[in-house]
């Protein structure tokens, strides 16, 4: 029998975009309604100060909570996201949990975490999803 899970998770990593693999991040884990992306902290990684860019953290968060509404196998671009940031890490690995809360006909709530190799808890957030059809997005792409 087949593991779905496993199948799952291919073809979510088959689906990564660009931009997330130009940032090193990699689905790490995926199941129904749950996805985990790492980042190895790099130099391009840090802020000025050494730390994990802002904007880096964001991206991670917005990857494992995107990854968690896709899991349906529907698609879906970012309504909404808030991220509150509580702590960094300058070096290691760090982790985003999405976790699907409320799934809806055409809308997707899921909360998300991201922690240090430690378990401490670096950011706290939600995402809201809007399901697309993704033909109809991609004649977008092309008449702009």
């Amino acid at each position: 029998m087949e593991d779905r899970g496993a199948i799952r998770l291919e073809a979510l990593k088959l689906g990564a975009n660009a931009f997330t693999t130009h940032n090193f991040m990699e689905l790490e884990s995926a199941g129904p309604g749950r996805a985990v992306y790492r980042l190895t902290i790099r130099p391009e990684s840090r802020n000025p100060f050494g730390m994990v860019h802002g904007g880096a953290l964001y991206t991670l968060a917005d990857d494992a909570a995107g990854a968690a509404a896709h899991s349906d196998g529907r698609h879906y671009v970012t309504q909404s996201g808030n991220l509150h940031f509580l702590d960094n890490r300058a070096h290691g690995v760090i982790r985003a949990t999405g976790q699907v809360r409320h799934r809806g006909r055409s809308t997707v709530l899921v909360s998300v975490e991201i922690t240090g190799e430690d378990g401490a808890l670096l950011a706290a957030g939600e995402f809201s999803y809007f399901c697309v059809d993704r033909a109809r997005m991609a004649q977008r792409a092309e008449e702009t």
